[in-house]
């Protein structure tokens, strides 16, 4: 699992009907201090996040399709928790308010 910084959602007026039901969003992994460390991808929202929160991004098909209870779900990362803040070496910490942007 890897922490993902929302930065924006897609909307489709097509798609498959496994994904029917589904929020889309655009994240992008980030580190401790809220940097980017990936490229961003689409994830599928199973926890009711926005633009702006700090998730936590599982990026592994096989278990995202399991959590979607969907054998052939074309999906490879999923959005499973909103995080509030991060603990680090005995120091708490809130990415929320790190605006990155795109890049």
């Amino acid at each position: 699992m890897k922490i993902a910084r929302v930065i924006g959602s897609v909307v489709t007026t097509v798609k498959l009907d496994c994904l029917n039901g589904f929020k889309l969003l655009w994240v992008e992994p980030v580190d401790e201090n809220g940097n980017r460390t990936e490229p961003a991808i689409l994830a599928v929202d199973m926890a009711q996040a926005g633009t702006g929160n700090i998730v936590l991004l599982c990026q592994e098909g096989k278990s995202s399709r399991l959590v979607m209870n969907s054998k052939d779900a074309p999906v490879e990362a999923l959005i499973v928790g909103v995080i509030d803040s991060v603990e680090f070496y005995d120091r708490q910490t809130s990415l929320l308010n790190k605006d990155k942007g795109v890049q």
